[in-house]
């Protein structure tokens, strides 16, 4: 049986885990008796973890039609002559109201009726509780027939067992991919190579102009010096001096009405030239106060933050972007901190999806596990002082970036333990519990089916 991936928006993604069955329609009767039978119902509601009568009840709602769906033979009536693409547009609506999570798009979800019969969805991965559109024609029909508890996790083991063949497949192409990064990496290194050699070429040559230029400089100092030395000799003299005119005066007058005479004058000069000297002071004072406000060095963490912004804005490669953080003093955790800031400062609702924009950055920071616990605790400490919008979606940045390959489960089941031993009791670790509980169930599901 043909298979496609459940979802629209995974259609392209041939990794993508979650499978359903291709519909497949019949036409029967004929007149006004004429019905479309969905043949394989049973086995796409069995994917979607959805009772049948739910989708059949939807196409008639949709379609303003009488459908039925048959539970003892699994046989599915609309009337009326509808081809499968029709329908098939109309089972992609149904998945995304009622099968998906709101928050992270998994598939993985459970139908809950509050007790004010309200319908919401709980995602097993990340925990989001997504509320359903009360609106819909559908939501009456779930709250007369609600779903069965769930006795098992058949289903999920069914997925596993999916997930594994899509292992499979993919080991050919994850050798090819390693065997092309091996190549970049050679031809990066000797690339390397060369253009050390140039570099100690061009030391060399600025050693040699270095041995030059002190004579140079002493030569231009002692040119210099002679300059200041005719300067020197040059001997300005005025006759409208202060002291020309107190030596004239104590010439003329004697010697006491002179230092008198001379006292006055000096104090009026004295008064003269000080009064616009004060005024010029204060103006200046002030004028600084006011246009020169008080500058506070950056710290080095401050100016990685900046720097990482700023190459940022020229749209680097994520190679570009792993030399700025290489070129940094600080700890390895410091500058797996700043990244975040740097790339998600000020976001709030919507930051699942700045991470997943960002995911070649973040993969290019994560070289090896080490740097995967890094990242791991740079989201907790992003998480604690973040808005609050934001701190809801942590669960849902994990599980993009565990899609994204790049933080694997051992890493964040590790770090969670590790929190929870610590008496951490922060709020991102409790968001995060839902996620890790469900990597740690799906773990043990898979070593059952060993």
């Amino acid at each position: 049986m043909a298979l496609q991936n459940i979802g629209a928006s995974n259609r392209d993604d041939a990794f993508y885990r979650y499978k359903m069955p291709r519909m497949i329609t019949k036409i029967e009767g004929r007149g006004n008796g004429i019905k479309t039978n969905v043949v394989n119902m049973v086995d796409i509601a069995k994917a979607l973890a959805r009772p049948a009568s739910y989708t059949t009840k939807y196409f008639g709602c949709e379609l303003g039609a009488q459908s039925k769906f048959d539970e003892k033979t699994g046989i599915s009536l609309v009337n009326g002559a509808h081809d499968t693409a029709k329908l098939a547009g109309l089972l992609e609506v149904f998945i995304k109201k009622y099968v998906q999570c709101y928050g992270c798009g998994n598939p993985e979800t459970e139908i809950l009726i509050s007790k004010t019969q309200m319908i919401s969805l709980k995602c097993a991965a990340c925990g989001f509780v997504s509320d359903v559109d009360m609106r819909d024609k559908l939501t009456t029909f779930i709250l007369k027939n609600p779903p069965e508890q769930k006795k098992g996790g058949k289903d999920k083991k069914a997925m596993r067992r999916a997930e594994k063949e899509r292992m499979k497949e993919g080991e050919a192409a994850d050798e090819e991919q390693k065997k092309l990064k091996k190549d970049k990496k050679k031809g990066a290194s000797s690339k390397e190579s060369t253009s050390k050699g140039s570099k100690k070429k061009a030391a060399a040559g600025s050693d040699e102009d270095h041995s030059t230029s002190p004579t140079r400089s002493r030569d231009g100092d002692n040119a210099a010096a002679d300059e200041d030395d005719d300067d020197d000799d040059v001997q300005w003299q005025t006759d409208t001096s202060l002291e020309a005119a107190k030596q004239r005066m104590q010439e003329q007058l004697s010697a006491a009405t002179a230092e008198m005479v001379m006292l006055s004058t000096e104090e009026t000069e004295k008064k003269k030239q000080a009064s616009p000297k004060e005024a010029s002071a204060n103006g200046s004072a002030k004028a600084q106060e006011i246009s020169e406000p008080v500058v506070t060095k950056p710290s080095p963490y401050e100016e990685l933050v900046g720097d990482i912004k700023a190459s940022l804005g020229s749209v680097p490669t994520p190679t570009q972007l792993k030399a700025v953080l290489a070129s940094s003093t600080l700890p390895p955790q410091d500058v797996m901190n700043a990244l975040l800031d740097a790339l998600f400062d000020g976001v709030g609702k919507g930051f699942a999806k700045e991470v997943v924009k960002n995911k070649k950055y973040l993969a290019a920071a994560v070289p090896d596990e080490e740097a995967q616990t890094l990242l791991v605790k740079a989201i907790e400490t992003f998480g604690g002082k973040c808005n609050p919008e934001a701190l809801k979606e942590v669960p849902v940045v994990l599980k993009a970036l565990y899609d994204g390959d790049v933080l694997e489960e051992e890493t964040i089941v590790d770090w969670y333990n590790a929190a929870v031993a610590a008496g951490k009791n922060s709020q991102v670790v409790k968001n995060a519990k839902p996620f890790v509980e469900w990597l740690q169930s799906a773990e043990s599901e898979e070593e059952d089916d060993e």
